[in-house]
């Protein structure tokens, strides 16, 4: 079966998309999914996330400047079924660098190819820094699917509109014309506020099929499991938040028909 490149992504921080790129992956790969987490941003929260220490020269820094191939920056995690791409402080020059290179929005789709080709795994989740930068439209230019994590707050709405004008300019200058919406992740639920069902409601009247059913609780357990070094199966397996990120991965699982 092919590979799915998914890119987890938002301009806004703080809105979860670190939290959902590491919990998704590792959801999948609890269902035996083989899945590849790509962390693209130099924060490198992702890879502390799964227990994985940051290693000088082990990014995706090399590659995109031609130094390196990506699949040798593969990486074990704790957890069957589940890989990583690690990053590194280095990989905030790429941000400078990728802008003085031809091709340069291409970089990384070249750079993830040969992982594609060899088809080893059926999922491929890309974690971006939190703005529209060099990395970010990298990323879009080299995924299948766009995943927006969406903040149940009403300031979320304009980052919204954001990043898909960004995607249709990609489209439409035929840099990735197979980049789809693959849906709308609503995070940091608070089912105690009016304002977050409304923006909720409102998102499902704007996008009705692209919005997951499945809405991501806040909880302080999600909070805190990136700070043990783990994913919040192996931190809080029994937790709301466990319960959350599987229903999301059942969705994912049924919508772009990974299994």
């Amino acid at each position: 079966m092919p590979t799915t490149v998914f890119t987890i992504a938002n301009q806004k921080g703080g809105v979860g998309k670190t939290t959902t790129a590491v919990n998704l992956a590792a959801a999948l790969a609890e269902q035996k999914i083989h899945t590849l987490l790509v962390d693209l941003d130099p924060q490198a929260n992702a890879t502390s996330a799964v227990g994985v220490e940051k290693q000088p020269g082990k990014s995706l820094y090399g590659p995109i400047r031609g130094e390196a191939a990506a699949i040798e920056m593969i990486t074990p995690t704790a957890y069957e079924h589940l890989a990583l791409i690690p990053s590194e402080e280095d990989l905030a020059a790429a941000e400078i660098e990728l802008a003085q290179m031809e091709n340069y929005l291409m970089k990384l789709r070249g750079v993830l190819e040969p992982i594609r080709k060899l088809n080893g795994y059926r999922a491929i989740i890309i974690d971006c820094p939190p703005a529209l930068g060099m990395l970010s439209m990298n990323s879009l230019a080299a995924a299948d699917q766009l995943l927006i994590t969406l903040q149940c707050e009403y300031l979320a709405l304009e980052g919204l509109g954001q990043i898909l004008r960004n995607v249709e300019r990609l489209k439409g200058a035929h840099i990735n014309d197979g980049l789809n919406l693959g849906g709308v992740v609503m995070t940091m639920f608070d089912s105690r506020t009016n304002l977050a069902k409304q923006v909720v409601d409102e998102v499902r009247q704007h996008l009705p099929d692209k919005i997951f059913s499945t809405v991501i609780p806040r909880t302080v357990r999600l909070s805190e499991a990136p700070s043990f070094g783990k994913p919040i199966f192996a931190y809080d397996p029994a937790g709301v938040g466990a319960v959350a990120y599987r229903n999301l991965a059942k969705e994912v699982i049924t919508r772009f028909a990974l299994k």
